[in-house]
């Protein structure tokens, strides 16, 4: 009976041992996931705060194309026979 006991009880270390292990390590994961999370959501308020500085600026600011000087002609002169 007392070696029963006593093995049960070598078992039951070993579990313990084993769960503290793996507790650890799911700690240490959910550390660097929530400083991912954390980096993730930086990332967005910047870019969120960027598309609404770009949004609330003048198109002029932006332009797609350079701008080109207009030059207007006027028609040639009539010519009488």
């Amino acid at each position: 009976m007392k070696q029963q006991l006593q093995q049960r009880l070598q078992q039951l270390k070993a579990e313990y041992e084993s769960g503290k292990k793996v507790l650890a390590e799911l700690e240490a994961k959910q550390a660097n996931v929530r400083d991912t999370l954390l980096r993730i959501a930086g990332a967005i308020q910047v870019l969120e705060e960027e598309l609404a500085q770009v949004e609330s600026e003048p198109l002029s600011e932006y332009p797609l194309y350079p701008k080109t000087p207009t030059i207007e002609v006027s028609p040639p002169p009539e010519i009488e026979d």
